[in-house]
């Protein structure tokens, strides 16, 4: 597979850095060193990449509900990705291409994000940055200079739930925690204050989806988990605050299945209200 939809590979990229109707994101962030994602792209990255904040772009300001990382303010998202060149609807949108170095982690909730806004032109590259590096591709310490891009946003509110979605979801609606089975048993807790996970939830651990070296597993390996939900009337998919959901909402979609609901506030929030 060279380039689909939602996942490109390296060398797929590498013939395609030079399209100006391609952009291409750095993502990588740690949630234990918010500094270090930065100092990361500064040190290197795929050449003409642009970086994005988890904290600063691809969320909003954390309030005392809503969850660690609440989805940004529409208005400043769409002037940044604006900026970056991307222009979204007309005849030759631009093809996103986000990566990470954290299996899909931060990348995926660039490629939810697009999505949810209605810009579909979006993948994330498999392999991820250690894939690119370790290939031998151009890596630059440049930072690309703005570009003029128009980016109108069209969200799809039905892809969200907010608390009282979960709360009253109607029996058949699958509630998917997407954390670690340590943190699902409240085992641990190393982020949010309280350990635990929401009452009915089902455990689909998101590293499951990829290997170790960043590469997604096929199409087919990633069908036969979700493939219990087939006799669901939907789902909806939650991690600690919205982030490393999006990798399972990512896997899911590959699989073939549509596209889930996210509670985008997820355990911080939920815990929040305890």
């Amino acid at each position: 597979m060279t380039y689909s939809q939602n996942l490109v590979t390296a060398a797929w990229l590498a013939r395609h850095l030079d399209d100006p109707r391609v952009v291409v994101v750095d993502c990588r962030f740690a949630l234990g060193d918010p500094h270090q994602g930065q100092q990361q792209y500064a040190d290197g990255h795929i050449l003409g990449a642009h970086y994005l904040d988890l904290n600063q772009n691809l969320s909003g300001p954390v309030q005392a509900h809503g969850g660690r990382h609440p989805l940004p303010e529409l208005g400043i998202f769409s002037k940044t990705l604006a900026a970056m060149g991307v222009v979204s609807g007309g005849p030759n949108p631009t093809l996103v291409v986000a990566y990470d170095d954290s299996r899909f982690a931060f990348a995926a909730r660039l490629w939810w994000l697009l999505r949810y806004l209605g810009h579909d032109h979006v993948a994330v590259l498999d392999g991820s940055w250690a894939g690119w590096s370790q290939g031998g591709y151009p890596t630059s310490q440049e930072i690309p200079a703005p570009r003029s891009g128009k980016f109108t946003a069209a969200p799809r509110q039905d892809w969200l739930v907010d608390i009282d979605g979960v709360r009253h979801r109607q029996d058949g609606v699958v509630l998917i925690d997407s954390r670690s089975p340590e943190r699902y048993r409240g085992e641990v807790e190393p982020i949010d204050p309280v350990a635990g996970s929401i009452p009915g939830a089902v455990n689909y651990f998101w590293q499951n989806v990829s290997a170790e070296n960043g590469q997604m597993k096929s199409p087919a390996d990633l069908a036969h988990p979700w493939a219990e939900l087939d006799a669901a009337d939907d789902a909806i998919v939650y991690c600690g605050s919205g982030v490393t959901a999006c990798v399972n909402l990512l896997a899911q979609t590959l699989a073939g299945r549509p596209m889930a609901k996210l509670y985008a506030g997820g355990w911080s929030d939920w815990c929040s209200y305890l």
